[in-house]
């Protein structure tokens, strides 16, 4: 009796368990629209990233608006405007805008380094090199630009490059010389606008990411690792170079130190479609999805990405924190 109960017990148990597992909700797969502002150095291997994931979650939109960092994170902040991930070509916008208002984790996933930008038209394309750009762009007649340091990071961090290298070289005067040479009609509103007037011959010199001058095929000079902002070794001398930007709230500014290039994203907090926004930051970070995009087309990844406290990283979706570490 004992034993035809026992398996009675066992067949109902059985039973039960596959009720329950037929009748649970499967996990569902992405869909609707994804709402993502991020940097405009980010748009190629955005658009890549967009177009595998979506091949691969077809019930997916992903949208995309590129802009300068800060212009970006203020289409959160000031004007309010729906959107579920923000990806800055400086983490530090992030924190500075964002964190704890909109946002409450800031993922660093790579980094990227200036270089001066030009092609064949340009004016002394044939004569300018690592040692002598900086006379070429001082010439009269030589046409050069970069971004709006209020609105994209790459602004304020080619005017730093300009600072470290009155430094590196040694040449008093030589920042205040170089801006005297470029008129403010030269400033864009982000660094990606430059390239068209590099392209169609309308500016010589443009101040770009490495990756931007890869993505478009033009010719670019490197610069030396004390200089580029491209390498944290030299951060505390990076530090140095500090540029005056625009605050939080109109008719407020703060100083911005020098630092390496180093790229962030976050998932805003009111996110319209969270669970398929962070579908696409899974894919995002990683090594074989997003990263590798990143790293074919000139723009080093961090493998794994890094926050910088356990505090942090707890704050992270589960599927994001397997593709995260604890790194400063």
């Amino acid at each position: 009796m004992r034993a035809r109960n026992f398996h009675q017990s066992m067949i109902y148990v059985a039973v039960t368990l596959l009720i329950a597992f037929f009748a649970a909700p499967s996990l569902a797969a992405p869909k609707g629209t994804i709402t993502l502002f991020h940097a405009g150095s980010l748009s190629v291997p955005f658009a890549a990233m967009e177009k595998a994931f979506e091949a691969k979650y077809p019930n997916v939109d992903l949208q995309r608006e590129a802009s300068g960092s800060q212009k970006a994170a203020r289409k959160v902040s000031d004007l309010k405007k729906p959107c579920d991930i923000m990806a800055s070509a400086d983490y530090k916008v992030i924190d500075e805008l964002l964190i704890p208002e909109f946002a409450d984790w800031n993922i660093r996933f790579a980094i990227n380094q200036l270089v001066l930008c030009y092609t064949d038209k340009s004016a002394y394309a044939k004569q300018i090199d690592a040692k002598n750009w900086y006379e070429i762009l001082q010439k009269k007649g030589v046409v050069w630009g970069h971004s709006d340091p209020n609105l994209d990071p790459c602004g304020y961090r080619s005017l730093m490059v300009l600072q470290l290298a009155e430094q590196y070289y040694k040449i008093p005067g030589l920042y205040d010389k170089l801006i005297a040479n470029r008129p403010k009609e030269n400033i864009r509103p982000k660094s990606v606008e430059l390239v068209s007037l590099l392209q169609t011959g309308n500016m010589d010199y443009a101040w770009e990411y490495l990756s931007v001058a890869v993505q478009h095929e033009l010719k670019y000079i490197i610069l030396s690792d004390e200089i580029n902002l491209g390498n944290y070794k030299f951060d505390d001398l990076y530090a140095q170079a500090v540029v005056k930007v625009t605050g939080k709230k109109p008719g407020t500014f703060m100083d911005i130190k020098g630092k390496s290039c180093t790229y962030g994203v976050t998932l805003i907090k009111d996110a319209p479609n969270r669970e398929a926004a962070v579908a696409f930051l899974a894919y995002m970070l990683d090594p074989d999805g997003g990263l590798k995009i990143l790293k074919d087309m000139g723009q080093p990844p961090f493998i794994p990405c890094r926050v910088p406290t356990e505090e942090m990283k707890i704050m992270l979706p589960s599927e994001l924190k397997k593709l995260v570490e604890v790194r400063n």
